[in-house]
């Protein structure tokens, strides 16, 4: 994928201000950051107002409504509409969060919509995640043994099995790592939140037999240890994970294995 990074500086201006529907007498007023590397202007913020009596309930649902019947050139990813692929993170109202999850209710007066914060942007919503899924590739999230496998399956105890409740929900939407100011000045060599979690649930993971190799694959100032405790993350995962404590608990085995 070809990466469209913003010119350093642009901020975006006032853009166009579509009409209100006519005859709706419940509006709500959205504005919508949009960019498109094709014509070469800068970023802009479009104002659109939606018929709310003919519209769901959440933001996703507004998105949808303004592109179907008001403006179809408008960019965003969205599949599952039920907070389980991710593919809708955006930045609403100031905080990262789903589309499809967040409830127009709780927002007052104008929505305001941006893509994940310092992200590439591809065009309009839609951030370029090539760099964040290379970075949960390079932790190998799937099982390592060097045990021949069983003719089943690989057994596991119901204890050692609630240790991944909190790990395995995240959806890698990515709301986490785009709120952590550690992740925007260091995401090059820092992994982020969410890929620290998903390393620390494989770690932890009873089957699995590969704990030393993959601590000296995090094994890194930049890798691991960038994290200060900032709590964004936990802040803003929209599925209530806790990103934080897990990096807290990689470093505990770290020196727990020096000792």
């Amino acid at each position: 994928m070809v990466e469209f990074a913003l010119p350093k500086n642009s901020r975006p201006t006032a853009g166009k201000m579509w009409p209100k529907p006519a005859g709706a007498k419940n509006v709500r007023e959205f504005r919508i950051y949009r960019w498109n590397p094709d014509d070469g202007q800068n970023p802009r913020i479009d104002t659109y107002f939606v018929n709310m009596d003919d519209c769901g309930p959440m933001v996703l649902d507004a998105i949808l409504w303004i592109k179907n019947k008001v403006d179809p050139t408008l960019t965003f990813r969205r599949s599952c509409r039920e907070g389980i692929c991710g593919s809708c993170a955006m930045n609403i109202d100031g905080a990262n969060t789903l589309a499809c999850t967040k409830d127009m209710g709780t927002i007052k007066g104008t929505v305001s919509i941006y893509p994940l914060p310092h992200m590439p942007v591809v065009k309009d919503l839609v951030p370029d995640l090539t760099r964040f899924y290379a970075q949960h590739a390079s932790i190998e999230p799937w099982l390592k043994t060097v045990t021949p496998q069983p003719e089943k399956e690989w057994r596991q105890s119901h204890e050692d099995r609630l240790k991944l409740d909190g790990l395995y929900e995240c959806i890698l939407c990515a709301c986490c790592s785009t709120s952590c100011p550690s992740y925007w000045w260091n995401g090059d060599r820092y992994l982020g939140p969410a890929v620290l979690l998903q390393a620390y649930r494989w770690l932890i993971d009873s089957r699995d037999e590969a704990t030393g190799e993959r601590l000296d694959n995090l094994e890194d100032p930049f890798r691991l240890y960038r994290c200060h405790t900032i709590m964004n993350c936990a802040k803003t995962c929209p599925k209530g994970l806790n990103p934080a404590k897990a990096i807290a608990e990689i470093k505990n085995m770290m020196v727990a294995r020096q000792s």
